[in-house]
């Protein structure tokens, strides 16, 4: 197999080819390919708006987000949280351990833990921005009219999807059936749990807005 560093121009730092070690070491293998199809997307997505990669962004980052964006859906990173800030959590740990300096572990953090949070996230520095770009292409086909012709035919050669939506829905509502607290209301998780008719906790907002001050009128 050819060196896809070279073949796709991505980033190569030894940080870089540690973390694409680690996701396919740690996740399921569409998984894996989801999250590097995450940065190709987001990087031309980036590009037609303008924006050069080690210009106008850490290319770097936005590698790293894209890349470990998912492991709150591996074993390692299954917490107590939702996926994304578990994700989150698990990544900054090993970019901090790999001497990552703490500027931009944040960067990446607020990347992952806000990759699913639509209408928040592209208001956000590019890193972030282009994170969600490449999750929401990749998984919704959202603003795929932006890439260039031959992108999506080269990423999805290199790494085939291998399983409907990337087998993520299951690995998300299998999550929450053991814990229901990694679905809070509101969020993705809590959606999907909802639509697959998992059990989860569903309080009303009145009803919670009234138990907030019993007794005061």
């Amino acid at each position: 197999m050819s060196d896809r560093f070279a073949e796709f121009a991505l980033p190569d730092t030894d940080l870089t080819r540690k973390a694409y070690d680690l996701v396919f070491a740690t996740g399921t293998a569409a998984l894996a390919h989801h999250s590097v199809r995450t940065y190709l997307f987001g990087r031309a997505i980036g590009e037609a708006k303008g924006l050069r990669p080690g210009a106008d962004y850490d290319d770097e980052a936005l590698f790293l987000a894209s890349v470990l964006h998912d492991l709150g859906l591996t074993e390692r990173g299954n917490g107590g949280q939702r996926f994304e800030v578990d994700g989150a959590d698990v990544a900054a740990d090993f970019l901090t351990g790999n001497g990552l300096d703490a500027g931009r572990v944040r960067v990446v953090w607020e990347a992952i833990a806000l990759h699913s949070s639509r209408g928040i996230a592209h208001r956000m520095r590019p890193e972030i921005a282009l994170t969600h770009a490449g999750t929401s292409a990749d998984i919704a086909g959202l603003g795929t009219a932006r890439l260039p012709g031959g992108v999506a035919e080269r990423a999805h050669a290199a790494f085939p999807r291998l399983e409907p939506g990337c087998g993520l829905a299951e690995i998300i509502v299998g999550q929450i059936a053991a814990n229901p607290a990694k679905a809070p209301l509101g969020s993705l998780p809590y959606e999907l749990a909802r639509q697959s008719g998992t059990a989860i906790p569903e309080p009303r907002w009145t009803d919670l807005t009234e138990a907030a001050w019993p007794g005061i009128a």
